[in-house]
């Protein structure tokens, strides 16, 4: 609105508001027409001066008692002021004299809403929407799927939203709702017909195409959903959520270097967010590139200080380097946030026993073990632990401890034949190997990576040499 226009505007509502005061005091020749008492509620509404907007609707309504605008002004006032069924009554009324007044509609419908009558308003809105057409059928859809959401009826927002899609293939809102739907409904496959035939006649949507590559990548069809995003950002070379979502797809396929091409784009077009410096810190850990790695990782830690994860992936980077005392550190800071997590446990554990603190991996193993008991990786690092320092004694008891809770694994039954060897216990020891072999011959190369050394006893050599032997004949 320009300056002459603003002004003409406030000179005709002062009149108006003149000519309503000498209404009210009941000088003559005072009339107002019933688009005057509209503006006059306007005026009061948008001053918030809501008891005074309801007073001109009462004298309006009092003036002209056929008028079905008036009745909803004051309905939406009342409903402003929750005052429900008051409201609900004069809506009744105002059907009667217009039921072709689509706010009457929305407003029952948010009535309906406030008295948690949320069937009320989903069947007041399937009634109305075959009432309307063209713009005024796609605000009550919207309003639909709104009622549906509510009450947790997502195939039906989902529904609503493809309807007004149907009928309205560029419908900006629309496009934008039914991705999230689509991903969370799971109805892909309607999503990409949906789509295609809105592409057939609207070639140039960036949003269709995009949707069309979400609901490919919802199938895990990445191949077809990196084409998809291809065709959005070439209409829209400034879309940073396609580039997004192919940097997903093809970190899905395994095609980290593309990836990391596709999210620094994001970076460039967009705030910088936490998960993305985590997904390329991902992907040049992929690539072993671990010090790019740590910086992407050490990036998302500056806007994101208290994500303990992040800390636990530095500290694998250092792992795989074998620089244990780095890993330590980002482990205890990851620690710190949340000591709650078994994986740093077993991280840390892994650390402390390559850099010889025996005492502090066990601990550190057998609070993973407390928390995941049947976790066969946590026993075995635990007795792989205590054997290469020493300690057999308390190895074997942690075998037996193991095989109890983990339903006796075979592979337990190896590990006792080697910790019964350094225990200098070679008969027992041989008995417990070709149990192991009667078991799960398969496994025995767990038992030489205990001890690759015991492969040199005659014994051993004979007996893993039989039931080898043995095993080919059955597969013949």
């Amino acid at each position: 609105m320009n300056e002459n226009s603003f002004h003409q505007n406030k000179n005709e509502i002062k009149e108006l508001l003149l000519h309503y005061r000498n209404f009210k005091s009941g000088k003559k020749f005072s009339y107002l027409e019933e688009e005057s008492f509209i503006r006059i509620i306007d005026h009061f509404d948008d001053t918030e001066d809501i008891a005074a907007a309801i007073e001109a609707a009462d004298y309006g309504a009092k003036q002209f008692p056929y008028s079905a605008p008036l009745l909803i002004k004051k309905a939406d006032l009342l409903l402003a002021t929750r005052k429900y069924d008051e409201a609900l009554e004069i809506l009744e009324k105002a059907e009667v004299l217009d039921s072709a007044d689509i706010d009457l509609y929305i407003l029952k419908t948010d009535v309906f809403l406030a008295l948690d009558l949320q069937q009320n308003a989903a069947d007041l809105l399937e009634d109305a929407i075959h009432l309307f057409a063209g713009a005024e059928r796609t605000e009550l859809l919207f309003e639909l799927a709104d009622v549906y959401d509510d009450y947790e009826d997502f195939d039906k927002v989902f529904n609503c939203l493809k309807m007004v899609l149907e009928e309205d293939g560029t419908n900006e809102e629309a496009l934008y709702k039914i991705c999230f739907w689509t991903d969370y409904t799971g109805r892909s496959e309607e999503s990409i017909k949906l789509h295609s035939a809105i592409i057939e006649d609207n070639p140039y949507s960036h949003l269709a195409w995009f949707n069309l590559g979400a609901a490919y990548q919802g199938l895990k069809l990445y191949e077809k959903a990196i084409d998809a995003y291809q065709y959005a950002v070439a209409i829209d070379e400034k879309f940073d959520y396609a580039y997004r979502n192919m940097g997903d797809a093809y970190i899905r396929l395994h095609r980290y270097k593309d990836a990391i091409e596709m999210l620094q784009k994001v970076l460039e077009l967009s705030i910088p967010e936490e998960v993305i410096f985590e997904a390329l810190g991902h992907c040049f850990d992929k690539l072993k590139n671990y010090a790019q790695a740590r910086f992407h990782y050490r990036k998302a830690t500056h806007l994101n200080p208290e994500d303990s994860h992040l800390y636990f992936k530095i500290a694998g980077t250092y792992m795989n380097e074998h620089h244990w005392k780095n890993a330590i550190k980002n482990l205890d800071s990851a620690m710190r946030i949340d000591r709650n997590v078994p994986d740093y446990h077993l991280a840390l554990a892994r650390c402390y026993m390559e850099t010889g603190k025996t005492k502090d991996a066990v601990i550190n193993f057998s609070a993973f073990i407390k928390a995941r008991p049947r976790n066969l990786s946590g026993w075995k690092e635990l007795i792989r632990c205590l054997y290469n320092a020493g300690f057999y004694s308390e190895a074997l008891e942690q075998t037996e401890n193991a095989q109890r809770i983990t339903n006796y694994k075979p592979i337990f039954i190896y590990y006792q034949a080697v910790i019964l060897f350094a225990l200098s216990k070679s008969k027992e020891a041989v008995l417990y190997l070709e149990a192991g072999l009667k078991q799960a011959p398969s496994l025995v190369s767990q038992f030489i990576s205990l001890n690759p050394s015991l492969f040199r006893l005659s014994a051993v050599v004979e007996l893993i040499a039989r039931y080898k032997t043995r095993s080919k004949r059955k597969k013949k």
